[in-house]
């Protein structure tokens, strides 16, 4: 990725008072979305980007808004396109994430980088999460003359996209930052994590009541967006049933299947590795247990026609 090449990168976005979201179009592998919360005290950036030129845009941009830079900035999952512009952003400031991501962050490391060796990373170094918490944690923006500020509410929804995603709500302002375990435009990934659980996951946001919903991945939206998923991901059930009882593999029932409504989505390989994690979990493994996710993005690849593009 060329400085040339960021000219026309995407700027902070406002969603509604004091909240951003930063869209990075298409969507596609690691091009991922990050959202800032700006308060009288405190400034909460939610996820970061894939690379050294991405994270430093995202810097510029978020210093357009708030000078002094964020205080927390927290990681959604584990994934490297959300996590590895952290060190853009420390020391000053936090990084905040579910302990399980943190777990999970320190086991991946920057692997992520070897499946596109040809993108131009630069300097991502692994900055792990300084506040790790359990099920939810709320951090406030309000400073000394301003107590209240604005809430932004971290709460575990996993397993969903992985084993622990965070997403982060601002009631005051009805904005939803779901991470990967919503998405819009783009094909749903949950080769990490579960279907079952998505769903499960889909409904506890619902029940927030947002007006405004800026997804992992694709364009900001509303709650129609968890329909969208929802249906995808039922879409992906419904296919690997099928495919069982005929006994095909997950790559047959990729070939085989009719995308329908799905066939526009960027990134439609990914349905190798959805069928992967829907045929673990109809064999009986829990949400998010570990499967061969090495075998899985191969046959994904396979599919393809040769590796998916990946344009961070």
């Amino acid at each position: 990725m060329t400085t040339t090449a960021l000219a026309a990168a995407p700027a902070l976005e406002q969603v509604a008072d004091d909240v951003y979201a930063f869209v990075q179009p298409d969507g596609g592998w690691c091009l991922n979305n990050a959202g800032l919360v700006v308060g009288t005290g405190r400034t909460v950036l939610v996820d970061t980007a894939a690379t050294e030129a991405r994270a430093r845009h995202l810097r510029a941009e978020v210093e357009r808004v708030a000078p002094a830079g964020p205080d927390y900035v927290v990681n959604t999952h584990f994934h490297g396109d959300h996590t590895f512009g952290n060190g853009q952003f420390t020391p000053r400031a936090a990084i905040v994430a579910h302990r399980g991501t943190r777990a999970e962050s320190a086991e991946a490391g920057l692997g992520l980088r070897q499946l596109w060796p040809d993108v131009q990373w630069g300097e991502t170094p692994l900055v792990l999460p300084d506040v790790a918490f359990g099920d939810s944690l709320t951090l406030h923006t309000g400073s000394a003359g301003d107590p209240g500020g604005l809430r932004v509410e971290l709460m575990d929804v996993g397993p969903a996209h992985t084993a622990h995603d965070v997403v982060a709500w601002v009631p005051e302002r009805s904005v939803l930052f779901t991470g990967d375990v919503v998405w819009s435009r783009v094909t749903p990934f949950v080769l990490f994590g579960s279907i079952s659980g998505s769903l499960l996951a889909l409904d506890r946001m619902r029940a927030l009541g947002a007006r405004t919903i800026v997804p992992g991945h694709g364009p900001v939206g509303g709650p129609e967006l968890f329909d969208f998923t929802e249906s995808y991901l039922r879409f992906v059930q419904r296919l690997a049933e099928d495919a069982v009882r005929d006994g095909l593999s997950p790559l047959e029932a990729a070939h085989r299947a009719e995308l329908g409504e799905f066939a526009p989505l960027v990134d439609a390989e990914r349905l190798v590795g959805n069928l992967h994690r829907a045929y673990a979990e109809a064999a009986g493994l829990p949400p998010a247990a570990r499967i061969d996710v090495a075998t899985a993005f191969g046959e994904l690849v396979a599919f393809h026609g040769g590796p998916p593009p990946c344009h961070a």
